[in-house]
C-alpha cells in the first residue's frame, strides 16, 4: 500500500497571528509576554516566529499599528458622514463597539492602555500611535471647522471645543470599557452624550435605521444593526 501523503501544513494567518499576539500582550505586557507563550499561542516554533516578524519588540510594533489603524478607519468612516450629528453618532457608536469586543483581547483601547508604556522598546510605536491619534482629531477638527463655515453648524458652538469635548468623550468610553463596563452600558453614555451635544449644535440626533445601504451609523438596539449590544 502506498504511503499516505502528509498533511497539508496549517495555512499561516498573518492577521490572526497579531490579532493572538495583541492578545497576549493587552493581558500581560509587552515584558510579560514571552517567546513561549507567543509561540504557544500562535501555533508556530520560536524560528518561525522570528522568520515571520523578527524580534518580539517587532511583533509587538506590527500588532499596535494594526490595532492603531482600525480606529483610525472609524474616524474614515464617520468623516464621510453628511451632517456634524452623523459624525459624532458613528465615531462613537462604531467606538464603542470595537472597544468591547472582548473576544480579540482585554476590553478598551489598546492604544490607550498601560500595555503602551511598559518599556522603552514601545517607544517608537507609541511615536507613531500618538501621531496617528493627532491626526485623527486634526481630521474631526477641520470637519467640524468646515461645518462652522458653511453654516451646518451653529455659530454659538466653538469647533475646536466640540472636537475637544468629543474626544474626551472618545477616551472616556475606552477607559471605562477597560475598567469592565458592558456595551449596553457603553452605548447608553453614547446615548446620552449624543442627544447632549445635539441640544447645543442645534440638530435633531437621527434615527439610526437598520438598512445595509445606510450611511448614519446603525442602531445598536435595532435586530440585525451592525453595531450589536451583544459582545463579540
Amino acid at each position: 500500500m502506498a504511503p499516505r501523503p502528509p498533511g497539508r501544513p496549517r495555512e499561516f494567518d498573518r492577521d490572526d497571528a497579531l490579532r493572538q499576539a495583541a492578545h497576549l500582550f493587552w493581558l500581560h505586557g509587552f515584558s510579560g509576554t514571552s517567546t513561549r507563550m507567543l509561540t504557544a499561542a500562535l501555533r508556530i516554533s520560536s524560528s518561525s516566529l522570528y522568520a515571520s516578524f523578527g524580534t518580539k519588540a517587532e511583533l509587538f510594533d506590527e500588532a499596535v499599528r494594526a490595532y492603531a489603524l482600525r480606529y483610525s478607519a472609524i474616524y474614515d468612516r464617520a468623516l464621510g458622514e453628511s451632517t456634524v450629528t452623523s459624525v459624532i453618532q458613528r465615531l462613537l457608536l462604531e467606538s464603542v463597539a470595537e472597544f468591547t469586543r472582548t473576544n480579540e483581547g482585554h476590553p478598551g483601547c489598546l492604544t490607550n492602555s498601560g500595555v503602551m508604556s511598559d518599556t522603552s522598546a514601545t517607544l517608537d510605536v507609541r511615536a507613531f500611535v500618538a501621531d496617528l491619534q493627532r491626526a485623527d482629531e486634526a481630521r474631526l477638527r477641520d470637519r467640524l471647522e468646515q461645518a462652522a463655515l458653511d453654516g451646518s453648524l451653529s455659530q454659538t458652538v466653538n469647533p475646536f471645543d466640540l472636537a475637544e469635548l468629543i474626544q474626551t468623550i472618545w477616551q472616556g468610553l475606552s477607559t471605562r470599557a477597560e475598567l469592565g463596563a458592558s456595551r449596553d452600558e457603553l452605548l447608553n453614555v453614547a446615548d446620552l452624550a449624543l442627544q447632549l451635544i445635539s441640544s447645543v449644535i442645534q440638530e435633531t440626533v437621527l434615527d439610526r435605521p437598520t438598512g445595509s445601504s445606510c450611511q448614519r451609523a446603525p442602531d445598536p438596539r435595532d435586530e440585525g444593526s451592525v453595531v450589536s449590544r451583544h459582545e463579540d
